[in-house]
């Protein structure tokens, strides 16, 4: 296995948290203020030396991460490409707003993401043969069934499905953060 970047080895701190972000937009106790976010962000990706564009999805990525959702939403309708439509969509889920997240995702087509993420779920869904069949539509990840599992998981959130979803979205978050410090 490579050692991770520096970018990543600067940055996965900001992701070390006890608890995973929610599939809505409830916040965490242990998420970070805003302005801790801005404080500790700046510094970071100067050291991450990271160009400007990925820095700013980066930024976007770690306000989702810390359940400031409005923020993240501001910032991600201020940058092009796919990879801004990916953030946006994630956002859009967590709101929830089910239609937009998927509209997004129709922006996003086939994203280079896309192999990775059903790769890791693969083995992390072993557990849940129906949901993994829902998600990795004949191996190949399926951003809209993640959505509808999504919807359908947030009215029991005490649910094994529901914190089986959170590790999912968490492992769509790491490889979106492997990408942008490539």
């Amino acid at each position: 296995m490579s050692t991770p970047s520096l970018a990543l080895q600067h940055l996965r701190p900001l992701f070390d948290t006890r608890t995973l972000p929610h599939l809505d937009d409830q916040r965490r106790p242990e998420s970070l203020p805003l302005a801790q976010i801005q404080a500790t962000l700046s510094p970071t990706l100067a050291a991450a030396k990271l160009d400007a564009g990925k820095a700013e999805l980066v930024r976007a990525l770690v306000l989702i991460w810390h359940d400031h959702l409005d923020e993240s939403h501001t910032l991600s309708q201020e940058i092009h490409g796919g990879d801004a439509s990916f953030l946006h969509g994630i956002m859009h889920r967590r709101e929830p707003d089910y239609s937009n997240a998927k509209y997004w995702f129709h922006r996003v087509g086939q994203h280079g993401a896309f192999p990775e993420i059903a790769r890791r779920t693969a083995d992390l869904l072993r557990s849940a043969p129906a949901l993994s069949q829902t998600l990795l539509d004949e191996g190949c990840w399926d951003a809209f069934a993640m959505i509808d599992a999504t919807a359908a998981a947030t009215r029991q959130k005490d649910s094994d499905t529901y914190r089986l979803l959170q590790q999912v979205q968490r492992v769509e978050m790491e490889v979106l953060l492997e990408r942008f410090c490539d």
